[in-house]
């Protein structure tokens, strides 16, 4: 539908065109490296396409994120005035300033949001014979303003204000070129490329930035000793002027012939800055690492995994021309492992006061304004973009058991037959990856001398009430007939193959990922599973490694290579999109295959509109380490904010020290709960009070098990806490999918920073480690050992009652110490909030929903939606679901359960429900039965 436009001019010549939808502005004068041409495209009057350009014309492509948008009929006028051509809808202002391209925003009563404050700067690229650019955009921000989203990272983030993020795909890092702003805007870049917000230059080398002094004093190095700490003990010291061991070709310059596994390095010195002011670090590390500035341990203990290094940032202010000395702890974990220190110089005020995102490779500078009236607005305009996100199937919301890897198809039928003698709740299991013949990956077949009857075994699945996931990789060895159907039409990526890079099984194997960017690759990667695998019976997909992640740790150059070219252009233009492509080809072939059965597919790498493809991210190979738990928060926090609601976690984390593994196996044979052991049950209890209140509840993990029997014995109190909070996440069952169904239908955000709810208390904008769960419980992590308290915000304007203890309240705007005994942690209730209970369950349809408990909170008045639909088809997308309003009135106590709006095939009509009331401490309860039509309850 063509756009109605009214146009209003001051002058008579005019320096703009108008187009379908908007207008093309000419700039007077072109600045050196600036834009041409600025385009203004009303998408709706609170989203408007901002594309720039250095040349004469346009060079559009196909977008991979965005999808076509409907175009209403949606007034806007343009006016001229002076050097400033501005277009209005009915709630943004677009204006820019002719003389150099810089875009600015207001709201529609002309109030400032947010601006360029500098033209957008193009560099020239030419990647593999195609020619882009390389754009920098900056925005001045407003005082107090917050930046969140940019996908999952892990460096424990939350705020982005004045931080740096590189922006690419790694295992444990899915990257988003999206930000939302605590002042109700979010602003989308529809880049595949790498990206860089805050600085546009990765961090420098410590030699760059300061004058490096060796242990001795000795200019222009740090002394690095080297120390193997074995029979044959072995010593080297030598000068280092930077630390970058970190990846596969710097690891080369650690000292020749020098043996990492079971050594002992330690790099040593002082520096002096250039200049006065907050330095922020990017420590790199595998292994075991410390750090040390001025004596003072900056870093505490941190480990990773030799093969899945992390990042990890910490900023010091530090005075110019001061001596300050340096020391950093490395014990390497394995034969190979990684350390690099580097540094981001302080920026001067203005730049500090900035939002900048740099992106690699474009055909031009091409980004979706959003404004709204909160932060949920901006999220459901994201979506309108890229894609509502799907309901899940229900029993995806109950708890899922994986392990790296169940062996054979009898170990994950008895596993899950103990789950059910034990009367624990599980939804899903999970076949994880090698389940075929060694040197067969890619053949999509089951090694029958392990799994003899593939479908027997998911048969099996089903007649003990749960569901069945399999990992699938996008891997193809090169002896497959699988990979011969894609070479042999160009859809594999060959420098991998051409390299002769061998993995990590057994001797070794050659082998590549299929090009998912080309659309007949991607019909035949899902012809492969539905040949060999979808006749089974499967009820999810676990599309494991989609980064591409082809080999750890190579330079980003050689990534780059062995990811493409892809079927649309250079892998450099291209890189992070690939989660999307993959997640296209199933979701579309399921939908093909079985339009009406609910697609849920899990992805370890994710992209802007993956929840398009009912597709779940969880945040990869973690660690088993407290730190890790820690920065899973911020992690699930900022990556729901970029459209996908479906967002879970290794509970337990993956990783695991061999400190645990040895505890473990003392305990297999002597039943000995040691200081590691200990500190072990301790860690996956915590992990799972957390993870019960995740979207997605899913345990997995190597060794040691992570079944509740195998994590402690049932006497013991960490599983009978890990059993309290697996009982509590099926009787929140209600509540829980009504969220699932919020999120479609109100474009809902189910893991919630508490900036969403509270935007006007400025202290929970900075609250990193608390969230909501929906509007009615906030979530409050324990995440260091023997924790048994924990400082807890409660926003202000809110009377917080304590979930574990409901006679117990508090008045928000206030910092209290809140209990955190070893089975519990704190949960709190808002006034106002209406929450919903359902009977004890072990499955989510083990029981017809027809018994309820309602409790309501005093204090203000409140409301909930409560959604039912079928759980399993798309029936809700044709309107076969139902919604019963319940209203809670503060004045009166009154709760009101409304008339039931709507109905699907095999509702329940009636139902018992049992209505709580907590009027600060004092509760009391009303028993009523609901036939659909309208209740009052007076307290």
């Amino acid at each position: 539908m063509i756009f109605a436009l009214l146009v209003l001019c001051s002058c008579a010549g005019r320096n703009y065109k108008e187009t379908e939808g908007g207008i093309v502005i000419n700039m007077l004068n072109q600045i050196s490296g600036g834009p041409e041409k600025v385009r203004l495209q009303v998408i709706d009057e609170h989203i408007v396409r901002i594309t720039e350009t250095p040349e004469k014309t346009f060079n559009d492509r196909a977008s991979l994120i965005v999808l076509p948008q409907n175009k209403p009929e949606i007034k806007y006028v343009i006016k001229e005035k002076d050097s400033v051509v501005s277009l209005y809808t009915g709630a943004i202002q677009v204006s820019v300033d002719i003389r150099d391209g810089r875009v600015s925003f207001a709201d529609a009563g002309g109030n400032h949001i947010v601006a360029e404050s500098e033209a957008t700067q193009f560099i020239p690229v030419n990647i593999e014979g195609k020619e882009g650019y390389s754009t920098i955009n900056r925005f001045f921000l407003n005082p107090f303003e917050g930046l969140y989203g940019l996908g999952q990272h892990q460096s424990d983030e939350w705020n982005y204000r004045g931080k740096n993020e590189e922006l690419y795909q790694y295992n444990t890092k899915v990257s988003m070129p999206f930000v939302i702003s605590s002042s109700n805007y979010g602003i989308l870049w529809d880049s595949y490329s790498m990206g860089r917000f805050g600085s546009e230059n990765p961090g420098a080398q410590l030699n760059r930035v300061f004058t490096l002094f060796d242990k001795y004093g000795k200019e222009g190095a740090l002394t690095g000793t080297y120390r193997v700490l074995s029979q044959n003990y072995s010593f080297l010291e030598r000068r280092e002027d930077s630390i970058c061991f970190v990846n596969s070709e710097s690891v080369e310059n650690l000292p020749e012939r020098f043996k990492l596994s079971g050594s002992d390095v330690t790099y040593e010195g002082s520096f002096i800055p250039y200049k006065n002011g907050e330095y922020t670090f990017n420590l790199y590390y595998a292994g075991y690492v410390k750090v040390f500035v001025n004596e003072r341990e900056v870093v505490s203990e941190r480990w990773r995994t030799a093969w899945n290094p992390n990042t990890h940032k910490f900023s010091i202010w530090l005075a110019k021309n001061s001596k300050n000395t340096l020391r950093i702890e490395w014990k390497p974990d394995g034969d190979i492992s990684y350390l690099g220190l580097s540094v981001y110089e302080p920026v001067d005020r203005r730049r500090r006061n900035e939002m900048s995102m740099w992106c690699e490779m474009v055909p031009h500078s091409d980004y979706y304004f959003i404004v709204g009236d909160n932060m949920d607005n901006i999220v459901s305009g994201l979506r309108q973009l890229t894609g509502k996100a799907k309901i899940m199937p229900k029993w995806a919301m109950g708890y899922w058991q994986s392990r790296e890897h169940y062996r054979t198809q009898d170990e994950l039928i008895n596993t899950l037959r103990t789950f059910r003698e034990k009367n624990i709740g599980i939804d899903n299991i999970v076949q994880d990856w090698n389940y075929w013949k060694q040197n067969q990956w890619g053949s999509h077949e089951f090694d029958v001398s392990r799994y003899p009857n593939p479908k027997g075994m998911v048969d099996s699945v089903h007649a003990l009430n749960a569901k069945f996931m399999i990992s699938v990789w996008p891997k193809f060895y090169v002896e497959t007939e699988h990979f011969e159907e894609f070479d042999k039409n160009g859809w594999m990526y060959r420098k991998a193959v051409e390299d002769g890079l061998k993995d990590w099984v057994g001797p070794g194997y050659v082998g590549s990922f299929y090009d998912a960017y080309s659309a007949e690759a991607r019909n035949l990667f899902w012809n492969q599973l539905k040949e060999h695998l979808y006749s089974y019976g499967i009820d999810a997909w676990w599309m494991d490694a989609s980064e591409p992640n082809i080999r750890d740790c190579v330079p980003m150059e050689y990534w780059k290579q062995l990811c493409g070219p892809t079927a649309l252009g250079p892998s450099t233009e291209y890189l992070n999109a690939y989660a999307l492509m993959n997640a296209q080809a199933i979701y579309e072939g399921l939908r093909s295959e079985d339009p009406d059965k609910r697609v849920f597919q899990l992805t370890r790498s994710g992209f802007l509109g993956l929840q398009r493809y009912s597709t779940a991210t969880w945040s990869g190979d973690i660690a088993s380490r407290w730190e890790d738990l820690r920065s899973q928060i911020t992690a699930g926090l900022n990556y729901s904010l970029c459209g996908n609601p479906y967002w879970t976690m290794d509970v337990g984390g993956f990783c695991v020290e061999r400190r645990f593994e040895r505890a473990q196996r003392v305990y297999d044979r002597y039943e000995v709960e040691n200081e590691n052991l200990k500190e072990w049950r301790e860690l996956q209890t915590r992990w799972h009070q957390f993870g019960a209140f995740a979207p997605l509840y899913r345990a997995h993990g190597q060794f040691p098990f992570r079944e509740p029997w195998n994590v402690a014995p049932e006497d013991h109190e960490a599983y009978v806490s890990i059993l309290y909070y697996n009982r509590l996440r099926y009787k929140l069952m209600p509540y829980i999918y009504t969220l699932a169904g919020m999120s479609y239908f109100n474009d809902y955000t189910i893991m919630r920073g508490l900036i969403m709810d509270f935007p006007d208390d400025l202290v929970s904008s900075n609250i990193s480690d608390q969230y909501m769960f929906g509007p009615s419980l906030m979530i409050c992590p324990v995440y260091n050992y023997n924790q048994r308290e924990r400082s807890v915000f409660l926003p202000s304007d809110n009377i917080w009652y304590d979930f574990n203890n409901q006679n117990i309240y508090y008045t928000g705007g206030q910092y209290i110490i809140a209990s955190a005994p070893y089975d519990r942690i704190p949960v709190f209730v808002p006034s106002g909030a209406i929450l919903i209970e359902g009977p004890d369950i072990e499955y989510v349809d083990e029981k017809p929903a027809n018994d309820l408990k309602i409790t309501v909170f005093s204090g203000k008045d409140g409301n909930f939606l409560l959604y039912e639909d079928d759980g399993v088809t798309y029936g809700y997308e044709r309107g076969e679901f139902s919604r019963i309003p319940i209203i809670y009135n503060n004045a009166y106590k009154t709760v009101l359960i409304g008339k039931r709006i709507g109905s699907f095939p095999g509702m329940i009509n009636e139902k018992n429900i049992t209505v709580c009331y907590n009027d600060e401490g004092e509760i009391e309860e009303k028993q009523v039965v609901y036939t659909g039509e309208l209740l009052y309850v007076q307290f």
